[in-house]
């Protein structure tokens, strides 16, 4: 038997986000804008069920893994992705921890 010796490189990526964005007018701006800002990122489509009943509108969770992103400067960024898609609230998640920023 002959050892061979695997080389690789391997990066952590400490900070997790995953947007809850409805997929409503502009929807597809800030997909792109996230696309481009963070590079890779995943998209997965689900149904809403929020206050007891389905939504009519498909909603998709955008989850992006990187490095040094700020929870305070997080929530300023979903919120003012919030008002841009003229929802009353949006919802992400922090390094697994939900958040839920809302209309005062």
């Amino acid at each position: 038997m002959t050892a061979t010796s695997d080389k690789f490189n391997v990066k952590t990526l400490k900070d997790s986000v995953k947007l809850y964005l409805p997929r409503v007018e502009g929807y597809l701006e800030i997909v792109r804008s996230m696309a481009s800002k963070y590079g890779g990122m995943s998209l997965i489509e689900f149904d809403g069920y929020f206050e007891g009943k389905f939504e009519p509108v498909k909603y998709t969770k955008v989850e992006i893994h990187t490095n040094d992103i700020d929870e305070q400067c997080m929530m300023k960024a979903a919120n003012d992705i919030r008002i841009a898609l003229k929802q009353k609230s949006l919802a992400f998640e922090f390094n697994n921890k939900l958040i839920l920023v809302s209309e005062p």
